[in-house]
């Protein structure tokens, strides 16, 4: 049983370093307090629905965020408070604006157009 647990410890420990293979344990874990951090921050400085919304990968300082937003503003804003984080040298930003709602009212609503006059029988 004990040489059974370690077989799968260790692939374990095989697998979760093969993810990254040019990056050493302190860089993975260096990499793992950053994206901590920013998804801290995010949620205290910008909204604490971005903890679920938004994705955040860190590869050797490097941030990515991904995931949708409601505006630009909303993006820029995510981003700056990503770049303010201590260990960050770079934020890729690939996040989403989503469409605006269009709101229609009944003067921007077309007229329904004129209904066909039913089929004649042929006799």
């Amino acid at each position: 049983m004990k040489i059974r647990t370690a077989v799968v410890l260790g692939s374990a420990l095989i697998l979760a370093l093969a993810c990254r293979p040019n990056q050493s344990l302190e860089g993975q874990a260096r990499d793992a307090k950053i994206a901590t951090q920013v998804k801290s921050k995010l949620a205290s400085q910008v909204s604490a629905s971005t903890i679920t919304s938004v994705s955040v990968n860190v590869t050797n300082g490097v941030v990515t965020l991904a995931g949708p937003v409601h505006s630009a503003e909303e993006s820029s804003r995510i981003e700056s408070v990503a770049r303010g984080v201590e260990g960050v040298s770079d934020v890729k930003n690939a996040l989403q604006v989503l469409a605006t709602e269009t709101t229609i009212t009944p003067s921007n609503v077309p007229p329904p157009a004129p209904k066909a006059p039913p089929p004649t029988p042929r006799g």
